[in-house]
């Protein structure tokens, strides 16, 4: 197999989530961490000729000029990154830190703190920032040699765009940004300048991205893979696993109320209602495609700043049974915010730069289970969004005259107990 260099742009690369991510792939270079909590480390993925986690190359852009080393620091004080790896890749994160650049925070929102850093909007127009992040994706490409770069938007949420229709196509989208037009949102800007020069693009966050009209009429014309919106790692994705089971079992469900605390820079920003809003949003949309949307559905998120990068969900469902007794079931979800997440951003730059190793552009629907708000996708039931990563699987190993893999299992039964990532590169020769 032919080893190939994957480099992953984060944008929001000195966040808790980015840092954790780097933290553990390096950790895996290096043998001080394994890979649980990646999809990708078990099947149907290990099926496929992935790129391998070690072979990743970090850069990034960001408004705060913290250094990595010290994210990390206070990520292991509290228990997220595990001391021995801090120690074994700590010169790999002041490396890394050398390759951030200097971000936007145009249209992020008030709640975005500017007090750390600076950014590219004070002395720049739309267009001028766009074509420095572009410049930043060339160059950074150009000094590591890199064989491909998928960029991730990890950034704090944004506010919805007001009118996302003005944007609906290619040329709308390019004349506003050549119109200076203001209400276009970071994570939107870099996208673009990520799709126009055919990396492709993952967005994280709840935030907009993407999923603009003219942005997706510009990934399927360069044949760009791009996938979001908001991923899914703690109370949702039991919302989508739990559910279905009260449809199933034809169970009414009068009322599910959320309760959700964090304390880390993302509960802050979440505390300001613009910023919440597309959050609130794809937390709640889920059970309304599920349940139907005549039932009480309510989200609440506060931030608790002694919590740190630990959150806490508290939910609660009402539901009527058989000659209308009326029940409830409770949990409590208790999570670390990045060690949930950061497996999964390294999952998903592994499978869109697969994708983009196959000619497979546009919005990549077989990793809706990924997501709350999976775009081009209105199946939540994470059972059946699974299947659907299982089929793309089946339809590769099909293609290359593999023995298909038997169905899914979710109980931890068959997974693949040899992770190496020497044996994960891809067999072909990548595009740029």
């Amino acid at each position: 197999m032919t080893r190939t260099r994957t480099g992953v742009w984060f944008v929001g690369a000195r966040g808790n989530v980015a840092t954790t991510a780097i933290a553990g792939a390096r950790g895996i270079a290096r043998g001080t961490t394994d890979e649980t909590g990646m999809v990708t480390a078990r099947e149907p993925c290990t099926l496929l000729d992935l790129p391998a986690v070690s072979e990743f190359v970090f850069g990034g852009h960001d408004i705060a000029d913290r250094p990595l080393i010290h994210t990390a620091t206070e990520l292991s004080d509290s228990n997220i990154v595990d001391r021995e790896t801090l120690e074994i890749v700590s010169d790999d994160l002041r490396e890394i830190d050398d390759r951030i650049e200097t971000g936007t925070a145009q249209n992020c929102g008030s709640a975005v703190s500017l007090a750390d850093g600076d950014t590219l909007d004070s002395n720049h127009t739309v267009s001028e920032i766009v074509e420095q992040i572009r410049s930043d994706y060339s160059d950074f490409v150009a000094e590591t040699g890199v064989d491909r770069l998928v960029v991730v938007n990890l950034a704090s949420s944004e506010p919805p765009v007001t009118d996302p229709d003005r944007y609906e196509t290619l040329a709308a989208f390019e004349e506003a940004v050549e119109a200076d037009d203001a209400d276009l949102p970071a994570s939107s800007l870099y996208a673009y300048a990520a799709l126009d020069d055919g990396h492709p693009y993952v967005n994280f966050t709840p935030s907009t991205g993407s999923d603009l009209g003219g942005l997706r009429e510009l990934a399927e014309t360069k044949n760009v893979p791009h996938a979001g919106r908001d991923a899914k790692t703690g109370e949702t994705l039991l919302k989508s696993a739990l559910g279905p089971m009260f449809a199933g079992r034809n169970l009414d469900v009068l009322s599910w109320d959320g309760f959700n605390i964090l304390g880390n820079g993302d509960g802050k920003v979440l505390e300001d209602d613009e910023n919440k809003a597309g959050k609130l949003q794809s937390k709640g949309g889920v059970l309304s495609n599920i349940l139907g949307s005549n039932m009480h559905n309510r989200v609440r998120i506060d931030y608790t700043p002694s919590l740190g990068d630990w959150k806490t969900a508290w939910d609660h469902v009402h539901f009527r049974g058989f000659m209308g007794t009326t029940m409830s079931l409770q949990f409590t979800w208790q999570g670390a915010d990045s060690t949930l997440a950061a497996p999964l951003v390294l999952d998903l730059v592994r499978l869109v730069a697969y994708a983009d190793d196959h000619d497979e552009g546009g919005v990549q629907t077989h990793l809706s289970s990924f997501f709350k708000e999976p775009m081009d996708v209105s199946e939540h039931d994470l059972s059946r969004q699974f299947a659907m990563l299982e089929s793309y699987v089946n339809d590769h190993l099909d293609t290359d005259d593999r023995e298909p893999l038997t169905p899914l299992r979710t109980d931890g039964a068959g997974s693949d107990s040899d992770t190496s990532e020497s044996d994960s590169a891809p067999g072909t020769e990548p595009k740029r």
